[in-house]
């Protein structure tokens, strides 16, 4: 028999170690000599976190914390492409609006073209004048319209330079491989009309790219017309068609007697036929252009190719 020296509860069973109620090593009831050895159990746990040893299994301290998370890199968005695609796709359909810079044939890579230069219908006086003596030979249309070049003049353009001085409508390119074109409102058509202007070559400047008269055109320029354009230094013409960002040679550079030279005066005339249209310079029959690509109810203009400064004149469509 076993008895608990604390609390001196007895045990019968020999085997039992400790008190059942306080864990008090039991002895021998009587005074018995303890045993060389004993084998002690391990006491109760109080902590609720139960170990790794007596668990027998991996996990981190209760300390310790999980790795940190990071977060796959964030892809670059790509939505700013699309609008910006979208916007240059607008400015494109709405034709020349926006004083788009177009493409050129030849050596140059780029022409300007200025829509907002276009004279407002409401500014500019006409003036519509019967004449019979006064018609170069052959026109037989018996009325003049006299387009205001002095409406034309814009205080400032990132494209080309216009004034008006004794009578005389100046415009250039604002540098060398570069065209200025300006055109008249649309109530102003060179349908079924003959179409001229007086120019001269003020400097006497050399250009590549010439200068003269765009018919048929549409409104919005550098979109569809045509252009007759001289150069008096080499005294020869050329005839070109435009579309949006592009210029195409109809006539190329071909050399006329009919061009007077250096800074004189030449007159350049479009003379509408229905399906076709008559090329004069200074009264002479150079060349003739289907009507394949004219504008309907298309307007006139002017050109002026190189930075030159060419002086215009007398812009009038005879009907």
């Amino acid at each position: 028999m076993k008895v608990c020296p604390q609390c001196r509860k007895t045990y019968a069973d020999d085997n039992l170690n400790f008190c059942l109620d306080d864990g008090t090593m039991l002895s021998q009831a009587g005074g018995g000599a303890m045993p060389e050895t004993v084998m002690m159990n391990q006491p109760r746990l109080t902590d609720p976190q139960p170990t790794i040893a007596s668990q027998n299994i991996s996990q981190p301290a209760p300390w310790s914390s999980p790795a940190p998370y990071a977060a796959p890199p964030r892809k670059s968005s790509k939505a700013w492409l699309w609008v910006l695609g979208i916007f240059v796709l607008l400015v494109v359909l709405c034709g020349g609006g926006f004083g788009i810079l177009a493409l050129i044939g030849m050596n140059m890579d780029t022409a300007s073209g200025d829509n907002s230069a276009k004279p407002s219908p409401a500014t500019n006086a006409r003036t519509v004048t019967p004449t019979s003596s006064s018609s170069p030979a052959g026109d037989n249309r018996t009325s003049v319209e006299s387009v205001d070049l002095a409406k034309w003049v814009k205080e400032f353009s990132v494209y080309g330079t216009t004034e008006f001085t004794n009578g005389e409508f100046m415009m250039s390119a604002k540098q060398k491989g570069f065209y200025y074109v300006l055109v008249a409102p649309d109530d102003y058509s060179t349908s079924s009309a003959n179409t001229r202007v007086t120019l001269r070559n003020m400097d006497s400047a050399a250009s590549s790219l010439g200068y003269g008269l765009i018919f048929h055109s549409n409104p919005n320029p550098l979109t569809q017309d045509y252009a007759l354009l001289i150069d008096t230094l080499k005294k020869r013409y050329r005839v070109v068609r435009h579309e949006p960002s592009k210029e195409s040679s109809l006539v190329t550079w071909t050399n006329s007697g009919a061009i007077k030279e250096g800074g004189q005066e030449n007159v350049l005339e479009a003379r509408d036929k229905g399906d076709s249209t008559d090329l004069f310079i200074n009264g002479q029959l150079v060349t003739s252009v289907k009507n394949t690509y004219a504008y309907k109810n298309g307007v006139p203009g002017l050109y002026s190719g190189d930075g030159v400064k060419i002086a215009f004149k007398n812009l009038e469509i005879r009907k």
